[in-house]
């Protein structure tokens, strides 16, 4: 039976780890992820996580996506996402758990920018690179009496964090590589990440990049296919979806945490969307 949320649900790491970094080794079986409830249940994270998949297969649900993540895979979640566990086969690998004031500023500014990313599969040079990063990590990390334990811990969890960034930034183009358009609507999407909830026109982010509306359209356009209008709606959608789906808020309820005053306005906009009305979203997805 569904369990009943009256807002996303959010897993914190555990008084065990008041430290902001949970480093560890990931052992489970078909018969465990039954015995999981907090991981199978959709839920966001109140800190970054990133996976190495050694052996065995995991299926993930991701944003209502799901992916097959397979061996020498690796995978960054988020703290905005909202995921769960679907099923796994026999799994092995490391995963790392960071607050965000420990990560080193220039990747996290990276992570931002690359949000949301899909499971990587790389090659096996690469991951037993990653992968003795994150055995290092795990052997300081049950170091506790150590001198320096704390620096040590989050100097070479960062080093993970930067190894992981750069496989992901190999599959992107370079910031000095990127057209003005594309540079203009990198910056205009972390943006929109950032602000969806309290700016909701164009205008107000052409402001905040310091360019024209005209001209941040023009960009967004270029470079996507799609005006800024078109952004700004679905991403006000995906996190409608995501409190239909995950919470029990009303329709209203849910209008007024992202930011709408009409709550008619709000029901006319996820319609034209999404060409069903919220609750008919509601009612079909959890049928």
């Amino acid at each position: 039976m569904r369990q009943k949320n009256k807002s996303i649900p959010i897993k914190t790491m555990t008084a065990e780890f008041s430290s902001g970094i949970s480093m560890g080794k990931a052992h489970f079986d078909e018969q465990d992820i039954m015995n999981l409830d907090e991981v199978r249940r959709s839920h966001r994270d109140n800190y970054h996580s990133f996976f190495l998949l050694e052996n065995g297969t995991t299926v993930i649900e991701i944003d209502f996506q799901q992916y097959t993540v397979r061996p020498f895979s690796i995978l960054y979640i988020h703290p905005h996402q909202v995921h769960r566990i679907v099923a796994l086969t026999s799994v092995n690998g490391s995963f790392l758990r960071i607050n965000s004031e420990h990560i080193n500023p220039e990747y996290l500014h990276l992570l931002e920018e690359l949000a949301p990313l899909k499971p990587l599969m790389v090659q096996k040079d690469i991951f037993s690179i990653l992968a003795n990063s994150a055995s290092l990590c795990l052997n300081l990390s049950e170091r506790k009496n150590q001198q320096l334990y704390h620096s040590l811990l989050k100097d070479s969890c960062n080093t993970l964090i930067g190894l992981l960034t750069s496989v992901y930034l190999e599959g992107s183009t370079p910031i000095d590589k990127l057209s003005r358009s594309e540079q203009i609507t990198k910056a205009f999407k972390a943006a929109l990440q950032r602000d969806f909830v309290s700016i909701k026109r164009p205008s107000a982010y052409a402001l905040t990049l310091n360019i024209s509306t005209s001209y941040l359209n023009e960009c967004v356009k270029d470079s996507t296919g799609q005006p800024v209008s078109y952004h700004i709606q679905q991403r006000i959608i995906l996190e409608a979806k995501r409190l239909l789906y995950h919470s029990d808020q009303s329709v209203k309820e849910i209008a007024d945490t992202l930011g709408f005053e009409d709550y008619a306005y709000f029901s006319r906009l996820f319609t034209k969307a999404t060409g069903m009305s919220a609750l008919s979203f509601r009612t079909k997805n959890r049928d």
